[in-house]
């Protein structure tokens, strides 16, 4: 089991619900805390001042945050400075990573009103879990797929970016571990684990006539697909949503019968956090339906794990019609990835293109 640490210890300072197996952040009256700190990447929901501006109207808590450029840094912060941060924002590749080394504490959802809403396939995730316990609430998430001209026959497997049809009229993601997700989940393995790292290497091989483009940026993506470079793409749902609503691309999004490689990010309460109930109560905040109508619909945001939410989006939104519920069930999230696991991966991404530019 997870022992409690020093930090995870000072959390429950004060409260009168120290005990040994206190480790868990469990429903209490909030105290009279004033001020919460949020760490998350800057501009992602959280900061959002007529959001920040509602929460506190509505429960007398001030927010400030702090914030990184990494996720490396992300972990850098918290174990620097211990009780600092009332809630964090972790990619939940990394969750796992945070709750073994003692940096959040587990949560008990029953503390989290709207968690109810959670879409089950996220809310329970394994990313979130350690021995037996819940570290982090699902926030967000999206998907890496396909994306094609909006009219065109829509691909029903990934193999499609290989197939004879579509010569010199591909655009891959130059990232190593989607290159590697994709050469799993064709030759049938655990995209975050392939053993078989030949098979994939083979299945990527496979792609060379057809490869016209490997994107890096958004930008790049919108201008080649408007210059019709390619016709066919591996690509990102919420970037889909946004060439299409805010550039106006005829681009749809499809996800093969393989799955796609989904993301989730969670927001986490921090081992020491000074204000943890205030901080859950934001949390609160931040996967509550009326909140995320309001981002995803003037903002834009990516989908929201609260499945109340999605549904409560107006019928013809792109995000829901995206993000479609029955993905959830397909779709792999992305796990951690050890040092070695993620070099070996980057090493058969640059024989890859290597092979394709010769």
């Amino acid at each position: 089991m997870f022992n409690t640490t020093r930090r995870q210890t000072l959390a429950l300072i004060g409260t009168g619900a120290l005990a040994a197996a206190a480790s868990t952040i469990m429903p209490r009256q909030l105290r009279a805390a004033t001020k919460i700190t949020v760490l998350n990447w800057q501009g992602y929901g959280t900061d959002e001042k007529w959001a920040v501006k509602a929460f506190t109207d509505k429960t007398g808590i001030e927010v400030v945050h702090d914030y990184f450029s990494s996720e490396p840094e992300m972990l850098t912060k918290l174990r620097t400075n211990p009780g600092a941060y009332d809630v964090v924002l972790i990619n939940s590749a990394r969750t796992q990573q945070a709750a073994g080394e003692g940096l959040i504490t587990a949560i008990d959802l029953s503390a989290v009103k709207n968690s109810a809403g959670l879409s089950p396939e996220l809310k329970g995730h394994p990313n979130l879990q350690l021995d037996g316990k819940t570290y982090g609430v699902s926030w967000v998430w999206g998907i890496t797929s396909l994306a094609i001209v909006e009219g065109a026959p829509k691909p029903d497997s990934y193999a499609a970016l290989g197939d004879p049809s579509h010569k010199g009229r591909v655009a891959l993601f130059d990232d190593a571990v989607t290159g590697v997700a994709i050469g799993a989940l064709l030759s049938g393995q655990d995209m975050n684990n392939p053993k078989d790292l030949a098979a994939v290497t083979e299945k990527l091989k496979g792609f060379k006539d057809n490869v016209k483009l490997l994107w890096s940026s958004e930008d790049q993506w919108n201008k080649s697909f408007a210059a019709k470079e390619f016709d066919l793409s591996v690509y990102w749902s919420g970037a889909a949503v946004r060439s299409k609503r805010n550039s106006k691309l005829p681009v749809e999004f499809v996800v093969p019968k393989e799955g796609g490689i989904g993301w989730l990010d969670s927001l986490c309460v921090p081992a020491g956090a000074a204000n943890a109930e205030a901080g859950l109560s934001f949390i609160n905040y931040m996967i509550d339906p009326d909140f995320y109508v309001e981002w995803a619909t003037k903002v834009g945001a990516p989908a929201s794990a609260n499945a109340a939410a999605m549904e409560k989006l107006p019928a013809d939104d792109l995000n829901r019609a995206i993000h479609k519920p029955e993905y959830l069930k397909t779709m792999t999230i992305q796990s951690a990835l050890p040092d070695d696991r993620r070099e070996s991966f980057n090493n058969l991404w640059q024989e890859v293109k290597a092979f394709y530019a010769a």
